[in-house]
């Protein structure tokens, strides 16, 4: 059986891994984050901002590669899809006479 000195080395080891893990999780510095409401702000509007930022680029390019393989497939005039093209582009041109030349949104 272990006596006191035992117990309270096992104490001390188990505590001196608690405390360094604590200090590899960095706890303090975020925990002094969740205190802080400016800093929290602050970093969240940045992180919304370039969230933004990347679905407004990446929406961009997804629709130039769609703009460039749709041109791509009027151009094979292959006769389902240029009809079907060719219907929507009716569509829209009869809208815009209609209304003037204005878009209305």
């Amino acid at each position: 059986m272990l006596g006191k000195r035992g117990y309270l080395n096992i104490i001390n080891r188990k505590l001196d891994k608690i405390a360094l893990n604590m200090e590899k999780f960095k706890l303090v510095d975020y925990v002094y984050y969740l205190e802080n409401p400016r800093k929290m702000l602050l970093s969240n509007f940045i992180g919304g901002l370039a969230r933004g930022f990347g679905m407004a680029v990446g929406f961009t390019i997804l629709g130039a590669v769609a703009i460039y393989i749709l041109r791509k497939v009027v151009l094979w005039n292959l006769p389902v899809i240029g009809k079907f093209i060719t219907d929507i582009v009716n569509i829209v041109q009869e809208n815009l006479q209609r209304s003037g030349g204005k878009i209305n949104v």
